[in-house]
Protein backbone atom coordinates (compact mmCIF):
# COMPACT_ATOMS: atom_id res chain seq x y z
CA UNK A 1 0.00 0.00 0.00
CA UNK A 2 1.11 3.42 -0.96
CA UNK A 3 0.85 7.22 0.68
CA UNK A 4 1.16 10.20 -0.38
CA UNK A 5 4.55 10.60 0.70
CA UNK A 6 5.79 7.97 -2.06
CA UNK A 7 5.22 10.44 -4.92
CA UNK A 8 7.04 12.83 -6.65
CA UNK A 9 6.05 15.77 -9.30
CA UNK A 10 7.98 17.45 -11.40
CA UNK A 11 9.01 21.60 -10.99
CA UNK A 12 9.05 23.72 -13.21
CA UNK A 13 12.98 24.08 -13.51
CA UNK A 14 12.52 20.21 -14.47
CA UNK A 15 13.82 18.78 -10.72
CA UNK A 16 12.07 16.76 -8.74
CA UNK A 17 9.77 17.26 -6.09
CA UNK A 18 9.10 14.48 -3.38
CA UNK A 19 6.07 14.86 -1.60
CA UNK A 20 8.17 13.36 1.47
CA UNK A 21 9.46 16.83 1.71
CA UNK A 22 5.73 17.86 2.98
CA UNK A 23 5.97 15.43 6.19
CA UNK A 24 4.14 17.03 9.14
CA UNK A 25 2.97 20.26 6.57
CA UNK A 26 -0.65 20.25 5.70
CA UNK A 27 -0.70 20.49 1.98
CA UNK A 28 -3.56 21.45 -0.48
CA UNK A 29 -2.76 19.91 -4.04
CA UNK A 30 -4.54 21.70 -6.56
CA UNK A 31 -4.51 21.20 -10.61
CA UNK A 32 -4.94 24.97 -11.81
CA UNK A 33 -5.61 27.11 -15.32
CA UNK A 34 -4.82 30.19 -16.38
CA UNK A 35 -7.74 30.93 -18.69
CA UNK A 36 -10.49 29.45 -16.68
CA UNK A 37 -13.56 30.92 -15.22
CA UNK A 38 -12.25 29.45 -11.24
CA UNK A 39 -9.01 31.33 -11.99
CA UNK A 40 -9.74 33.96 -9.15
CA UNK A 41 -9.24 31.48 -7.15
CA UNK A 42 -6.03 32.20 -6.92
CA UNK A 43 -6.77 34.88 -4.99
CA UNK A 44 -8.40 32.93 -1.91
CA UNK A 45 -5.30 30.04 -2.27
CA UNK A 46 -2.45 32.78 -1.80
CA UNK A 47 -4.67 34.61 0.95
CA UNK A 48 -4.90 31.12 2.56
CA UNK A 49 -1.23 30.06 2.16
CA UNK A 50 -0.35 33.55 3.61
CA UNK A 51 -2.67 33.19 6.81
CA UNK A 52 -1.04 29.80 7.34
CA UNK A 53 2.06 29.02 5.46
CA UNK A 54 4.31 30.00 8.82
CA UNK A 55 2.30 27.52 10.44
CA UNK A 56 2.86 24.41 8.55
CA UNK A 57 0.42 25.18 4.82
CA UNK A 58 1.77 24.57 1.71
CA UNK A 59 0.02 24.64 -1.84
CA UNK A 60 1.00 22.07 -4.64
CA UNK A 61 -0.57 23.72 -7.27
CA UNK A 62 -0.37 21.72 -10.67
CA UNK A 63 -0.90 23.56 -13.57
CA UNK A 64 -3.33 21.17 -16.18
CA UNK A 65 -4.26 21.92 -20.08
CA UNK A 66 -7.11 18.89 -19.62
CA UNK A 67 -9.58 21.14 -19.51
CA UNK A 68 -10.96 22.86 -22.37
CA UNK A 69 -7.26 24.13 -22.90
CA UNK A 70 -7.31 26.79 -20.25
CA UNK A 71 -3.88 26.49 -19.08
CA UNK A 72 -1.79 27.41 -22.68
CA UNK A 73 1.22 29.01 -22.45
CA UNK A 74 4.81 27.85 -20.87
CA UNK A 75 5.31 26.76 -17.53
CA UNK A 76 7.24 30.07 -16.96
CA UNK A 77 4.24 31.75 -18.43
CA UNK A 78 1.82 30.64 -16.24
CA UNK A 79 4.31 31.27 -13.29
CA UNK A 80 5.07 34.56 -14.37
CA UNK A 81 0.43 35.23 -15.05
CA UNK A 82 -0.54 33.86 -11.56
CA UNK A 83 3.09 36.15 -9.64
CA UNK A 84 2.00 38.91 -12.06
CA UNK A 85 -1.89 38.92 -11.41
CA UNK A 86 -2.45 37.13 -8.19
CA UNK A 87 0.60 37.78 -6.22
CA UNK A 88 1.08 34.18 -5.39
CA UNK A 89 3.62 32.76 -3.06
CA UNK A 90 3.51 29.18 -3.39
CA UNK A 91 5.58 27.53 -6.45
CA UNK A 92 3.70 26.10 -9.82
CA UNK A 93 5.07 22.45 -10.85
CA UNK A 94 5.18 21.68 -14.19
CA UNK A 95 2.25 21.61 -16.54
CA UNK A 96 0.79 17.92 -15.69
CA UNK A 97 -2.30 15.61 -16.80
CA UNK A 98 -4.08 14.63 -13.52
CA UNK A 99 -6.34 12.38 -15.76
CA UNK A 100 -6.03 9.81 -18.42
CA UNK A 101 -3.70 7.34 -19.23
CA UNK A 102 -0.59 10.52 -18.27
CA UNK A 103 -1.88 11.04 -15.17
CA UNK A 104 0.35 11.99 -12.71
CA UNK A 105 0.68 8.74 -10.45
CA UNK A 106 0.12 11.39 -7.65
CA UNK A 107 -3.35 12.19 -8.78
CA UNK A 108 -3.74 8.61 -9.29
CA UNK A 109 -3.55 7.84 -6.40
CA UNK A 110 -5.24 10.98 -5.06
CA UNK A 111 -7.94 10.12 -6.62
CA UNK A 112 -8.31 6.60 -5.16
CA UNK A 113 -8.27 8.33 -1.73
CA UNK A 114 -10.99 10.46 -2.04
CA UNK A 115 -13.75 10.06 -5.24
CA UNK A 116 -16.09 12.94 -6.87
CA UNK A 117 -19.02 13.66 -4.27
CA UNK A 118 -20.98 16.20 -6.34
CA UNK A 119 -20.58 19.79 -6.80
CA UNK A 120 -22.84 21.07 -4.43
CA UNK A 121 -25.78 23.35 -4.56
CA UNK A 122 -25.70 26.85 -6.53
CA UNK A 123 -25.41 28.19 -9.72
CA UNK A 124 -22.08 26.98 -10.47
CA UNK A 125 -22.80 23.27 -9.32
CA UNK A 126 -25.90 23.43 -11.79
CA UNK A 127 -23.69 24.92 -14.89
CA UNK A 128 -20.85 22.07 -13.92
CA UNK A 129 -23.56 19.39 -13.75
CA UNK A 130 -24.86 20.45 -17.28
CA UNK A 131 -21.62 20.61 -19.21
CA UNK A 132 -20.25 17.55 -17.93
CA UNK A 133 -23.22 15.73 -18.62
CA UNK A 134 -22.07 16.51 -22.11
CA UNK A 135 -18.60 15.69 -21.68
CA UNK A 136 -18.83 12.51 -19.90
CA UNK A 137 -22.70 10.84 -19.36
CA UNK A 138 -21.60 8.41 -16.13
CA UNK A 139 -18.97 11.55 -14.53
CA UNK A 140 -21.15 11.39 -11.30
CA UNK A 141 -19.66 7.64 -10.52
CA UNK A 142 -15.99 7.78 -11.34
CA UNK A 143 -13.25 9.64 -9.66
CA UNK A 144 -11.75 11.70 -12.37
CA UNK A 145 -11.09 15.22 -11.67
CA UNK A 146 -13.71 17.21 -13.24
CA UNK A 147 -12.12 20.80 -14.07
CA UNK A 148 -9.66 22.95 -12.76
CA UNK A 149 -9.37 24.14 -9.36
CA UNK A 150 -10.34 20.69 -7.87
CA UNK A 151 -8.61 20.66 -4.17
CA UNK A 152 -7.35 18.00 -2.14
CA UNK A 153 -6.50 18.50 1.14
CA UNK A 154 -4.00 16.45 2.94
CA UNK A 155 -2.96 16.32 6.70
CA UNK A 156 0.79 16.39 8.65
CA UNK A 157 -0.03 12.52 8.50
CA UNK A 158 0.12 12.61 4.91
CA UNK A 159 -3.89 11.46 4.82
CA UNK A 160 -5.99 12.54 2.66
CA UNK A 161 -9.20 13.99 4.43
CA UNK A 162 -11.25 16.38 2.26
CA UNK A 163 -11.83 16.75 -1.54
CA UNK A 164 -13.18 19.87 -3.19
CA UNK A 165 -14.62 20.56 -6.28
CA UNK A 166 -14.19 23.79 -7.89
CA UNK A 167 -17.44 24.73 -6.97
CA UNK A 168 -16.92 24.57 -3.46
CA UNK A 169 -16.72 27.52 -1.67
CA UNK A 170 -13.34 28.81 -0.58
CA UNK A 171 -14.45 29.65 2.83
CA UNK A 172 -15.11 26.12 3.69
CA UNK A 173 -11.70 25.27 1.98
CA UNK A 174 -9.98 27.65 4.27
CA UNK A 175 -12.11 26.54 7.54
CA UNK A 176 -10.78 22.88 6.91
CA UNK A 177 -6.96 24.29 6.37
CA UNK A 178 -7.34 25.94 9.95
CA UNK A 179 -8.63 22.82 11.45
CA UNK A 180 -5.54 21.09 10.54
CA UNK A 181 -3.07 23.58 11.25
Amino acid sequence: MSSFYDYAVTKRDGSSKSMADFKGKVVLVVNTATGCGFTPQYKDLEAIYEEFHDRGLEILDIPCNQFAGQTPGTDEEVHEFCTLKYNTKFDQMKKSDVNGENALDLYKYLKSQKTFEGFGKGAKALLMNTMLKKIDPDYKNNAEIKWNFTKFLVDRDGNVVARFEPTADMKDVREAVAKLI
